[in-house]
């Protein structure tokens, strides 16, 4: 299993929303960067992501699950990118901030710090443990 974050203005998706898309999910689409569309490309069915509200709180607020692999992102009329389906797995029970994660010294090569632009970006499984400590999971 692999580790992700992946980022919403929750004004434009948030995760109350995922979390009303039942147990479909949604497609994770409109990644027009390049690196992060192939990060979702690696992504495997099961693998959970970091749920992020960026711009507004910049905060991790929950997890989902990818439930469907790489397809053709339907909102592109070039073809060139792709979406994923998640599902919603659970809210941290205490949201986790950018100004949290900043503080810890174990946490300074997480993209989230080095690539704030990113909207897609793995996390390894020693950050994932860290942050899901500190949002009490």
């Amino acid at each position: 299993m692999n580790y992700w974050l992946i980022k919403s203005e929750p004004n434009v998706w948030s995760i109350d929303q995922q979390q009303d898309s039942g147990p479909g999910g949604t497609a994770w689409d409109g990644v027009r960067n390049y690196q992060a569309a192939n990060n979702l490309k690696k992504m495997s069915k099961g693998d959970l992501c970091f749920f992020y509200h960026s711009n507004i709180g910049k905060e991790i607020v929950g997890i989902v699950e990818v439930i469907r692999t790489a397809f053709p992102d339907i909102t592109d009329k070039e073809k060139r990118f792709v979406a994923v389906q998640v599902r919603f797995k659970q809210k941290m029970p205490r949201p986790v901030t950018l100004e949290m994660i900043k503080k810890m010294k174990e946490l300074a090569n997480l993209s989230l710090i080095k690539q704030s632009r990113l909207s897609v970006m793995p996390i390894d499984p020693k950050s994932w443990k860290i942050i899901c400590k500190i949002g009490k999971l």
